[in-house]
């Protein structure tokens, strides 16, 4: 007698292990965003990832959970067309993009202006993408996007998702020498062009708490784009 209670205690604890094991999945599911335009949600256990770009240093560094995990040689703008500054994220994610610009439609191939991938920022026209100039890596030369080699931005953008912080800096400081070291050349002072963020706020640069910003949990969960979308990007 006492045998069989034993075996059904011992029964009604596994039923309440599996009870709660279920209970802990669907909370976690719970918590899993829900992509929507303009949605925010915080992302249990997910990969923290912001770039950071010196349009001074004309360099682009991937940080996940507040560590460098690579960084990039880019073009920034020329002093005629700068890039913007401040906090943006990135808002669409194209593979092979037809360009389309004034009237003017490049299918994607050697001859695009804006490479194989597209990541659009929250502020318009703006984006890091590729380039059919490869010698302008390292240049102040866009019209204002960030511009990478075909090899690097492919890497970049198999890393990157909708929604990833990116943060545009103009004039290097003590955090981004920090970053990115001392430069190979004498800086070049970069115009500063303040843009908008996705709020619609005014957004200054600021590289205090890099690492802090990069392991945000407030991630902005939008739609992504298909392969062969349409770019009509303002700036090149």
């Amino acid at each position: 007698m006492t045998g069989f209670i034993l075996s059904r205690l011992a029964m009604v604890a596994s039923v309440a292990v599996v009870l709660a094991v279920q209970a802990m999945a669907q909370a976690a599911a719970d918590r899993t965003p829900t992509r929507g335009p303009g949605r925010q949600v915080f992302v249990a256990g997910a990969v923290k990832r912001t770039i950071v770009v010196s349009l001074e240093d004309r360099k682009l560094a991937l940080l996940e959970d507040g560590q460098v995990k690579k960084i990039y040689p880019v073009a920034v703008g020329k002093p005629s067309t700068p890039s913007p500054t401040g906090t943006f994220v990135i808002e669409r994610r194209v593979v092979n993009p037809t360009y389309s610009h004034n009237g003017k439609v490049v299918p994607p191939g050697p001859g695009n202006p804006v490479g194989t991938r597209w990541m659009g920022l929250s502020v318009r026209g703006y984006g890091i993408h590729g380039t059919n100039e490869p010698r302008s890596i390292g240049k102040p030369a866009s019209h204002g996007c960030i511009r990478l080699a075909r090899p690097d931005l492919e890497e970049l953008y198999a890393q990157v998702s909708v929604g990833d912080t990116v943060v545009l800096v103009g004039q290097r400081n003590e955090q981004t020498a920090a970053l990115f070291g001392k430069p190979l050349m004498p800086a070049v002072a970069q115009p500063v062009l303040t843009s908008q963020n996705a709020s619609g706020a005014a957004s200054t640069p600021s590289m205090s708490g890099i690492a802090t910003a990069a392991t945000t949990a407030m991630v902005e969960a939008l739609s992504g784009a298909t392969p062969g979308d349409v770019v009509g990007a303002g700036t090149r």
